[in-house]
């Protein structure tokens, strides 16, 4: 990476922090006469509008929805704004989900940007994007500002630009001042996206609700009690962009069905590696290296932190580490997804042993993780509820664990509420809706979630498992280390369901059958 220019003579708008971060360091010349001649001698930028993105009308439909849940009301939704890795590097960016569901904007997203929906006159809103107008090549911005100036990261959209492009009004982010000036306290903001920014709104419902009290002579109004630290009507906004992604339309699942696609390819190219994995002693880095390079070739990135588990590795839900070695004779739990550009993720897991052979015990334990699978995705229609899909798979699990002899009691008992023996080796849930987030509608109410009826366009996963921990005694030695999960992308039709990664190999004789090919 580049040394970092001083910004001290970048636009106001950059922080004492960030002028002041590297000024020990800093060689950028500050002369008039540089500057000057920096600005001049460019080629004409090519400022065609483009045509608006298809999932701008996607969109504009979903904001519609959220705009009819609060009549009146202002809504401050932000993308949320770079985060700080170390001293002047940040995280890859990224919008925050609700941001991008509501704008279309996903992996070109402007960091900082906020979108408005101002109430109008009658019904509806009228949405407005905010964020930062590029800076002319005439101005210190451009070359002295290592954050934003095109310099250093890049060309950036105009305004103009953007407004064609999501079919949606922009505004410079320096007139979001005016907006808040505005505020009141119907005035709702998705709080987890941006905390600065949230701060500042919080501080503006209280000097507007403190204005009132003074006005009307109600000094003692408990203003500080309806505008608090937490202002929890911000919730109800959360809930309802959570809840507004609970049913896909046809673009998501297109977008879903292309990452369940590329994840597909990803997960062979693994298995194509499979001689360096097991000659390198953190194999299992190997693996996420491969899938990674898969995920960056055809999306934005991984979903998620990919969880690349050899050996007794596997057993621990959530292994990202992905220090061990991967070792002939021991199985692979490989727990990834492809994220498109949109945002819209896979979520995909297959365990398939390294020699491409199972042994006697592995087979078993995988194929009972199958049948529990099976007899989930057998149930799904719509009008079956949610946690029914859960249900199903524990039956499952229960009846194995118990013939094999690991409960204390049977499996109809241990299947009772004040037992539940078999989810020793199993402590998950089944099944999680999935999109824009891995764990996609996550502030939705329970009795949409997880006690809610199934709808046409729901997709969701369908992931039993069973883990047998190295130091577990309630199972035999030879089942010890062993993990296995075997998790699906799930879409519901009008009719049934249908599983969106069931061409990647998931009996034992094919996923045997697919290692050993790859090797040829």
């Amino acid at each position: 990476m580049s040394e970092t220019t001083d910004t001290s003579t970048a636009p106001a708008e950059t922080t004492a922090e960030e002028r002041d971060r590297n000024a020990n360091r800093s060689t950028t010349p500050g002369s008039e006469r540089f500057k000057e001649y920096l600005a001049s001698g460019w080629a004409e930028r090519d400022d065609a509008l483009p045509p608006a993105r298809e999932q701008a009308a996607y969109a504009a439909a979903r904001r519609s929805k959220v705009s009819a849940a609060f009549p009146g009301q202002r809504l401050i939704i932000p993308a949320g704004d770079m985060k700080q890795r170390a001293n002047d590097t940040e995280y890859p960016y990224r919008a925050h989900s609700a941001f991008a569901h509501l704008t279309g904007w996903g992996s070109d997203s402007e960091p900082g940007a906020v979108l408005v929906l101002e109430p109008e006159g009658g019904e509806g809103h009228l949405p407005t994007v905010y964020f930062r107008e590029r800076a002319g090549r005439d101005s210190d911005e451009f070359y002295a500002n290592p954050a934003i100036g095109e310099f250093w990261i890049g060309p950036r959209p105009s305004l103009a630009h953007v407004a064609a492009d999501l079919a949606v009004a922009t505004r410079d982010i320096a007139d979001l001042d005016r907006v808040l000036e505005r505020v009141d306290t119907a005035t709702l903001v998705l709080r987890e996206a941006d905390a600065a920014l949230t701060e500042r709104v919080d501080h503006a419902r209280i000097r507007f609700a403190a204005d009132q009290a003074l006005s009307t002579n109600a000094q003692d109004a408990p203003f500080s009690l309806e505008v608090n630290a937490a202002h929890e009507p911000d919730g109800d906004l959360a809930r309802v962009c959570s809840e507004l992604r609970l049913v896909k339309d046809d673009y998501e699942i297109g977008e879903l069905r292309a990452a369940v696609d590329a994840t597909s390819r990803g997960f062979a190219e693994v298995l194509a590696e499979l001689p360096r994995i097991t000659s390198e002693v953190r194999g299992e880095r190997v693996i996420e290296g491969v899938f990674a390079t898969r995920a960056r070739l055809e999306g934005n990135d991984v979903g998620y932190g990919s969880i690349a588990a050899a050996g007794p590795h596997a057993t621990i839900l959530h292994w990202t580490r992905n220090d061990g070695p991967v070792v002939p004779g021991d199985l692979v739990l490989l727990d990834a997804g492809v994220e498109m550009d949109s945002y819209y993720t896979a979520d995909i897991t297959r365990t398939f042993p390294v020699n491409g052979e199972f042994s006697e015990v592995q087979r078993r334990v995988y194929e009972a993780v199958r049948e529990a699978a099976d007899a989930a995705f057998a149930i799904v229609k719509p009008g079956v509820v949610f946690r029914e899909i859960h249900a199903a798979a524990m039956q499952v699990i229960a009846r194995k664990t118990a013939e094999w002899g690991f409960l204390p009691v049977s499996a109809e008992e241990s299947l009772q509420p004040e037992n539940q023996f078999h989810r020793r080796y199993m402590v998950h849930g089944t099944s999680h809706h999935l999109g824009l987030d891995v764990h996609d509608c996550a502030q939705a109410r329970r009795e949409l979630y997880m006690d809610g009826v199934l709808e046409e366009g729901m997709v969701f996963t369908i992931e039993p498992g069973l883990y047998f921990q190295p130091d577990d005694l309630t199972v035999p030695a030879e089942y010890r280390g062993i993990g296995v999960r075997i998790e699906d992308d799930i879409l519901v039709t009008a009719t049934g369901a249908e599983n969106l990664s069931a061409g990647i190999p998931r009996t034992a004789d094919e996923v045997e059958a697919w290692v050993r090919g790859a090797q040829r």
